[in-house]
């Protein structure tokens, strides 16, 4: 029995016993096969699962963020969900609700969505304030409360949510203390000629599939070697000095938080990870920067995410880097 389960395992692209970094690129073959993305967007993409946070892609419709995110959903074989936020949607839809059950006369807790591996929330930014913050508490502690009992949601937990831009019709913008609860956020950008012509190829014949190659097992023991990664003393210092800049220098109306900065240490662990090292440097921080703090930081005079992006960009250039 135990020798149909290896043979199973191996079939269905399970090997429990490789390293993470032999994981890791089978997930983003994977991925790729499927997807026409470049792989630095496909590892920012990664980085909110394995540093343990949330995913936001914020594009212009059409541009494969969905896509992406059903893709990295479905190569891992744990239970997945996808919620189009409209804006009659409510929290219960999202954290389930209470039914009454005729037959032994008591009330019965029937879960959400939310109860999933991988959460897809499509177009956040379409629903209301009240139900935009229904996620806040199951992305920040990875529970819900309801019915005056908490809930845990199970790990791995993994938000990846799409977003209209903000001057599409019909959106509510995403309040500060929801952008904070994301580790990373990217955008996809428009295919170059040479990549559309590969999504076409792809798409001719039928929408290409991704079955799982990854448990959720898998997932999480990654998650945990993940935080093994070292942090020097002066990389942690490097980050604190510019998260106080950020909240000194006059082009910032908010700065980035202490959430932001552990955000930021998980972030560059994993990069580490994903580039086979088990130590971090400074050129982490710089490169992860603007996707780690971009949506989190205020700018004065601009209200377009990709701004802060760019004021991330300046900052880096005004804090010495450690040697």
């Amino acid at each position: 029995m135990l020798e149909l389960r290896e043979v199973e395992q191996h079939h269905n692209g399970y090997h429990h016993q490789d390293s993470f970094q032999e994981k890791f690129e089978r997930l983003m073959r994977h991925v790729s096969n499927v997807v026409v993305i470049t792989d630095d967007n496909l590892k920012l993409a990664l980085l909110g699962l394995f540093a343990q946070g949330h995913l936001l892609l914020e594009d212009l419709p059409g541009v494969g963020k969905t896509l992406l995110a059903k893709t990295i959903s479905s190569s891992l074989d744990g239970v997945f969900s996808r919620i189009q936020f409209t804006p009659d949607l409510l929290p219960s839809d999202i954290t389930g609700t209470s039914i009454f059950d005729l037959h032994n006369q008591t009330f019965e807790y029937v879960p959400g969505p939310i109860f999933a591996n991988v959460v897809v929330a499509d177009e956040l930014n379409r629903a209301g304030p009240r139900t935009q913050s229904a996620l806040l508490e199951a992305m920040a502690e990875g529970q819900v409360s309801a019915d005056g009992k908490v809930r845990l949601l199970p790990r791995p937990f993994f938000t990846i949510a799409t977003q209209n831009l903000v001057e599409t019709h019909g959106t509510f913008p995403l309040p500060n203390s929801q952008l904070d609860r994301f580790l990373v956020s990217m955008a996809l950008g428009l295919p170059t000629p040479d990549q559309e012509m590969e999504i076409l190829s792809r798409w001719e014949q039928c929408p290409p599939q991704a079955p799982p190659v990854l448990t959720p097992q898998d997932v999480a023991s990654m998650q945990d070697s993940v935080r093994t990664v070292a942090v020097a003393q002066s990389v942690k210092q490097y980050i604190v000095n510019l998260t106080a800049a950020s909240r000194q220098q006059t082009q910032f109306t908010l700065g980035v938080s202490p959430r932001g900065s552990a955000a930021m240490l998980r972030g560059c662990q994993a990069w580490a990870a994903f580039d086979g090292r088990d130590f971090v440097v400074p050129e982490d921080v710089q490169y992860l920067a603007p996707h780690v703090w971009g949506h989190r930081v205020g700018v004065r005079g601009e209200t377009e995410m990709s701004s802060g992006r760019q004021a991330i960009n300046e900052l880096l250039r005004s804090v010495p880097v450690p040697l």
